[in-house]
């Protein structure tokens, strides 16, 4: 393993230095972008303490080589640097940012000492093939079927937590992708997935549009556990948005309880460039969260997105002016008798330089004991 972190620093600090190969035209042989942040953080139950205070640095590199008009290669890294009180408490923490539950394991701890390490993790390493109406993709690769903005149970091949705000990429899957364009508005997809633990989730979706909506219907087989049928659907109603999505996880083994997940939300657009949304979700059988922690552990699956048999959610965003976006989340678990709330503010503070200051406060009873965590977030991102 050496040799190999050894080769990947090299490209990764080769491409650090060459920002100038990007290109704004597909046809060429290849292009670099990516992002430099710096995110500041403060945990703490109260604000008499004791606060928990962190930091990272995180550089993206997004790496596209294109061969002829019909072969397209990528390779994405995430470099991430951590310090500050989670770094110094042991190699517990270091252990979790370096779990990849993929097939193959592109995720190392560089460097890893006793109060800072560096992760580099590999998360798109993909290539794709198209032909006429055919697509073809292999690799470590995003497959999103979701169709709602907070909960995605149609998302059975990487499901994401909406609290980890920081990876707006959203994790990969090590798959095989096909993908048949009948027409212009319709579509078949089949996809295989491997995982750690070599377990597999198969699957076939077949989208269309009728009655002016965006209709999807998805089966097939998740993490060699359950038996899946789902659906989804994006349209209007008026000037709304409605968009919704259901699965149905049948486990393979009797011993295990089925799930049925389902949600739907609208969503409104104002004329002063604000935005509203709603959504809510039913779950027959939610999952026990122990921690809030868990929310940004990356191991919660499809199957696994509800904590209450009923949840809601709703946001609004204004758009203040061209430079600042305000805007606050809330989210209500009755089963937990909990909620949760995260206003924000954006500001662009020059071109390609954006500053985030986001609060997320939660609070319920976990395990039958009332419990609340605030994390405070501050960023600077540079895209590039």
């Amino acid at each position: 393993m050496p040799l190999i972190r050894k080769i990947f620093l090299a490209v990764i600090f080769l491409f650090q230095v060459a920002p100038g190969l990007k290109s704004q035209e597909k046809a060429s042989s290849l292009s670099v972008y990516g992002y430099v942040s710096s995110l500041q953080s403060a945990m703490f139950d109260s604000v008499s303490g004791p606060v928990s205070y962190d930091n990272l640095i995180h550089n993206r590199l997004n790496i596209r080589g294109y061969i002829g008009k019909n072969i397209t290669l990528a390779i994405d890294f995430r470099n991430r640097l951590f310090t500050g009180d989670l770094a110094r408490s042991g190699n517990f923490y270091s252990s979790v940012i370096d779990r990849d539950l993929g097939w193959i394991d592109l995720s190392w701890n560089v460097i890893n000492e006793n109060s800072f390490f560096l992760n580099v993790t590999l998360d798109r390493a993909w290539i794709e093939f198209k032909t006429g109406k055919i697509e073809i993709c292999a690799g470590r690769q995003r497959i999103n079927w979701g169709q709602t903005f907070v909960w995605n149970p149609n998302d059975i091949f990487n499901a994401y937590s909406f609290f980890d705000f920081d990876y707006t990429e959203r994790p990969g899957s090590d798959a095989v992708r096909f993908q048949y364009f009948a027409t212009p508005s319709s579509v078949v997809e089949i996809a295989v997935k491997a995982d750690n633990k070599n377990e597999i989730t198969a699957a076939g979706l077949y989208r269309f549009s009728k009655w002016g909506y965006d209709i999807q219907i998805l089966g097939g087989f998740s993490q060699s556990e359950d038996y899946i049928a789902g659906a989804g659907w994006s349209g209007h109603i008026g000037s709304l948005s409605f968009r919704g999505e259901t699965s149905l996880f049948r486990p393979v083994e009797k011993s295990r309880k089925g799930i049925l997940l389902t949600t739907a939300g609208i969503e409104k657009i104002f004329r002063d460039n604000s935005i509203a949304q709603i959504q809510l979700m039913y779950c027959n059988n939610p999952l026990n969260l122990t921690d809030f922690n868990s929310l940004y552990s990356g191991n919660l699956t499809a199957r696994e997105l509800a904590f209450s048999k009923f949840t809601s959610f709703c946001s609004f965003n204004w758009a203040v002016t061209p430079l600042l976006n305000t805007g606050i989340s809330v989210m209500w678990f009755p089963d937990m008798k909990g909620y949760f709330t995260g206003p924000s503010v954006d500001y662009s503070l020059a071109e390609n330089l954006d500053f985030t200051l986001l609060w997320q406060h939660f609070r319920g009873n976990l395990n039958d004991i009332k419990t609340r965590l605030n994390i405070a977030f501050l960023r600077i991102k540079y895209s590039f």
